[in-house]
């Protein structure tokens, strides 16, 4: 049990006694450290001191970045580093430099711009913080932090680690597998996702069934976006014929639908048309066709021999009404564009009858059609 309990108070494979002092011992080598590097900013602005954007002095041999580099390498240090020592020397004039902050800290909070902001901010570490660290410091100044602690902070470490397109890519593939994030994305964030991931027809034509399937998915589709989706889905002739047959089974569908004259002239032709195929197909290959198509002339016969009965009969019941009655000039003109009709249709019965032509001339149509 005491083993357990000294382990407990270890920090990694030292007890928290012995820590302390290595932690003592490496902030008084930090501080020696933080000196070394604001002495070679201080010799580096020596040799290349901050001026106004916008020049060099005319006499100068070097670049700022030559010189700087050449110091850099006589002194064995990156160009960057003696880059970076030199603008954060610019930034902390020796009196504000603060004994016990390390120059990292000093480096990063140098990017406040305002220079009594500055000042002012290295003395106040954060909130419940005794000293600045790194990390508050990038806090501070907006930068990417080492160890996100915030939800932002950790988008933001994961946009910086998935700017390749495959790594995104494949990082996107993994969190919308897991329904806990999609739960959460914003609803027009979703749908840009699939509008993306739908670009691809063959991949968009495996889903929109799926989403078609769902009556709470269709039920949010605009009127004008279903019509557009059945008639691309009915271009196939026995597609849309099975469709509209089952649409009109529906009373308040078909009742619309036959308000439509051009639907209804439409109906009207493929009922004769229907009715038509069929007489032919019977024809063709019924067996008792012909004996049908004797009854068909009888019928026929039947069927004019009673028009004429019922203009006869019916003329018959008019003319004795003319009686005594002297008729007006428009009447009698009326009377006699009929007459002429009658005759013409006369006419054209017995030439039926005897000859078996049908066919109508110019003529005769216009009389019919009382032109």
């Amino acid at each position: 049990m005491p083993e357990e309990i000294e382990k407990a108070d270890n920090v990694g494979s030292v007890s928290t006694s012995r820590y302390a002092e290595i932690v003592a011992e490496l902030r008084k080598l930090i501080e020696t450290t933080t000196r070394a590097q604001f002495t070679i900013g201080d010799y580096a602005l020596e040799v290349e001191p901050m001026r106004e954007s916008g020049g060099e002095p005319a006499e100068a041999i070097f670049t700022v970045k030559d010189s700087l580099f050449r110091l850099a390498e006589d002194i064995g240090l990156t160009y960057s580093s003696v880059k970076s020592a030199r603008l954060t020397s610019a930034k902390w004039p020796k009196d504000r430099r603060q004994a016990g902050v390390s120059h990292t800290v000093h480096r990063v909070l140098a990017a406040i711009p305002d220079d009594q902001e500055r000042f002012a901010a290295i003395l106040t570490p954060p909130e419940g913080r005794s000293r600045w660290t790194p990390d508050e410091a990038k806090r501070r100044v907006g930068w990417q932090v080492a160890k996100p602690v915030t939800p932002q902070e950790k988008v933001s470490a994961i946009h910086s680690l998935a700017q390749d397109e495959e790594v995104a890519a494949t990082v996107t593939g993994d969190l919308l597998r897991r329904p806990a994030v999609v739960a959460q994305v914003k609803e027009e964030d979703r749908v840009r996702v699939v509008e993306e991931l739908t670009r691809d027809d063959k991949v968009a034509a495996a889903v929109a069934p799926d989403f078609l399937r769902r009556p709470a998915v269709v039920a949010r589709v605009a009127q004008q976006d279903k019509v557009r989706v059945v008639e691309e889905l009915t271009r196939d002739d026995q597609v849309a014929a099975q469709v509209t047959t089952g649409l009109l089974r529906r009373p308040n569908v078909a009742f619309r639908v036959m308000s439509d004259d051009t639907a209804r002239h439409q109906v009207n032709n493929a009922q004769v048309e229907r009715g038509r195929q069929a007489r032919e197909s019977f024809e063709q290959t019924s067996p008792v066709a012909p004996a049908i198509r004797q009854i068909d002339r009888s019928v026929e016969f039947l069927d004019l021999i009673t028009a004429c009965h019922a203009f006869v009969a019916a003329s018959g019941r008019a003319v004795p009404g003319l009686r005594d009655r002297q008729l007006g000039d428009d009447e009698r003109v009326i009377v006699h564009e009929n007459v002429a009709r009658v005759r013409a249709t006369l006419d054209w019965i017995e030439t039926a009858v005897d000859t078996g032509k049908v066919d109508v001339d110019g003529e005769l149509a216009r009389l019919l059609q009382g032109e």
